[in-house]
């Protein structure tokens, strides 16, 4: 996968952020302060953003244009994350249970044969 695929790598500035959302640099910091989204920084100190984290922030702009304060706001963004882990977690285990249950419906079959052709054998000694 190319670094410019991936959704998680971090490859753009303030600059090109705040170009992109229209907003200021003041907010890009703001954000990172209060830790709603927290870019990872480059060999020389200056925020770089994911893809991901720039959809985030725009979330975070368009709320706070609604009048939502930045700790409600950080607020919403963790619970969202939080449910969007325990759906994955979810997914995760709802997978897994199918695959135990196909597991167990397997075994049952063999076992069913099994007692069916010891049945046989019994009944062919007699």
């Amino acid at each position: 996968m190319e670094p410019f695929d991936d959704e998680d790598v971090p490859l753009y500035t303030v600059g090109q952020v705040a170009q992109m959302l229209a907003v200021k640099q003041a907010f890009l910091r703001r954000v990172d302060e209060l830790q709603v989204v927290s870019p990872q920084r480059s060999a020389g100190r200056q925020r770089r953003y994911t893809r991901v984290e720039i959809r985030i922030i725009a979330r975070v702009a368009t709320m706070a244009d609604e009048g939502m304060t930045m700790p409600a706001i950080r607020r919403i963004i963790e619970l969202e994350q939080r449910l969007a882990e325990a759906a994955r977690q979810r997914d995760e285990l709802a997978a897994r249970l199918s695959r135990v249950l196909a597991e167990r419906d397997g075994l049952a079959r063999q076992l069913s044969a099994l007692l069916r052709a010891e049945a046989r054998d019994r009944s062919g000694e007699e």
